[in-house]
């Protein structure tokens, strides 16, 4: 079961949300962002987000793969890369147990930041079609669909474009 279709599922307190650390990915954590990817993004699409993938853009200097952790444990991640005009969100996921405590919008607002101190002003992304609570979250942080991609995953299930101007 993808993690979007549970969200609602029953969650764990967090008592205090400053406990979670963002840290830069290093390449022993290749494996586990690619499982969190496998098991909360690409469940039904096949692995295609690998632990060579994943070290692939840990190693690239026009990428970020971000790690979020409670008590050194991995609870979300994001991979984002970077050129001189746009920033692209690949992967972004937190644990159904983390989720709507605000994870992945310090995520965000992480790679939002280093995008604006790169000079970076526009961000896009896509998301399955269907994941509405994915859609909203993207919304409610400002960001505007652009369209519709058929076919944008594994050929049988679309996207949908989004994007946001920082510097607007």
């Amino acid at each position: 079961m993808c993690s979007y279709e549970y969200t609602l599922a029953k969650t764990y307190e967090l008592k205090d949300l400053r406990t979670i650390d963002f840290k830069l990915a290093q390449i022993a954590d290749a494996l586990t962002v690619s499982t969190m990817s496998r098991d909360l993004i690409e469940c039904g699409l096949g692995w295609s987000w690998t632990p060579s993938r994943i070290t692939r853009h840990i190693q690239d200097s026009n990428a970020v793969v971000l790690l979020a952790t409670v008590a050194a444990q991995p609870i979300g991640f994001a991979v984002m890369s970077y050129d001189d005009a746009e920033a692209h969100l690949k992967l972004l996921a937190v644990k159904p147990a983390y989720q709507r405590r605000g994870v992945g919008r310090r995520l965000i607002g992480w790679l939002e930041d280093s995008a604006l101190v790169a000079g970076t002003p526009m961000i896009y992304l896509e998301l399955r079609a269907n994941n509405k609570h994915a859609l909203w979250f993207y919304e409610k942080l400002g960001y505007r669909k652009i369209g519709v991609v058929a076919g944008y995953y594994c050929a049988h299930e679309s996207a949908i474009r989004m994007g946001r101007d920082l510097w607007s």
